[in-house]
């Protein structure tokens, strides 16, 4: 089993201080041989975790901080939100962490939810039906872009004259798609994905998602063994570090090769819980699947 860790919470205090907190959990995420780390893609605190007052860092930019100061480790936001970027920028930004990275970019895209931040941004914010049918074409764009097709993409919310992406990516960047939305999501990770992330871990959930992403990869033709399957973890390890072993172990049997995990909001020290999880939990975690 593959371990992520997924920091959300920018602790207030000091500017100053968020720089180098960031970077010494990413460092420490490394350093215990986690496969990725993440961020969200937000411009305010998500209101489940904080107020929308407290501090919170730009994604990408944030990426490509660390990207110059990690070595291994796979960077990508959980998840970019499809209405924030056009799709060719978008491919062109994930383009430039993988290459500055030297190959450790993913595209992580979702169809955006933080109605609050669009608004008070000025940021178009469209139905759900609309933001799927974006996110599709975001997607077709950033294969597009990621290919030797130069040409033209014409859709219904996107039309691009060119689609110019030098230098192409070291690594084409994996994409991943989180969600669990059974008719549209499901069947576009079945169609474009390379990883999918479930919200949820209850086993009993996790594996009736996976039977509808079996039954949308066979309308496809695809096989679904080829989809990374992953999901967010986020409860207490240490509260009951054998109960949280056995849920580890469910996933694994339904499939699931890697689990997400993270500071808890309010954690003043992000990167100690990640050495915690590191000297405590990771070597077991690594056995298990």
């Amino acid at each position: 089993m593959e371990v992520g860790i997924h920091y959300i919470d920018f602790l207030p205090g000091d500017p100053a201080n968020l720089a180098p907190t960031l970077l010494s959990t990413a460092t420490a995420a490394e350093e215990i041989g986690a496969t990725m780390f993440t961020l969200a893609d937000h411009f305010f605190q998500m209101e489940n975790v904080g107020r929308a007052e407290d501090p919170f860092l730009e994604g990408y930019t944030s990426l490509g901080y660390l990207a110059g100061r990690t070595t291994s480790i796979t960077l990508t936001l959980m998840v970019t939100g499809v209405t924030y970027r056009y799709p060719g920028v978008l491919a062109k930004t994930v383009t430039t962490l993988d290459v500055l990275s030297q190959g450790r970019s993913m595209l992580g895209i979702g169809a955006a939810w933080y109605e609050r931040e669009h608004l008070a941004l000025g940021v178009p914010y469209p139905p759900l039906s609309e933001r799927f049918e974006m996110l599709e074409e975001t997607l077709q764009i950033c294969q597009q872009m990621w290919s030797d097709n130069n040409g033209a993409y014409q859709g219904k919310h996107h039309q691009l004259a060119e689609t110019i992406c030098q230098p192409q990516p070291i690594r084409r960047p994996p994409i991943l798609i989180g969600g669990g939305g059974e008719k549209k999501t499901l069947r576009m990770v079945a169609q474009y994905a390379d990883v999918w992330n479930s919200t949820d871990y209850d086993a009993d959930v996790v594996a009736h998602k996976i039977g509808v992403l079996q039954r949308h990869c066979d309308t496809v033709g695809r096989d679904v063994t080829e989809i990374q399957k992953t999901v967010g973890l986020f409860v207490d390890p240490f509260d009951d570090v054998d109960g949280y072993l056995k849920t580890v172990e469910g996933l694994a049997g339904l499939g699931v090769q890697m689990i997400n995990v993270g500071p808890f909001p309010g954690n003043p020290d992000p990167a100690g819980f990640v050495k915690r999880y590191g000297d405590e939990l990771m070597p077991r975690i690594a056995q298990i699947g």
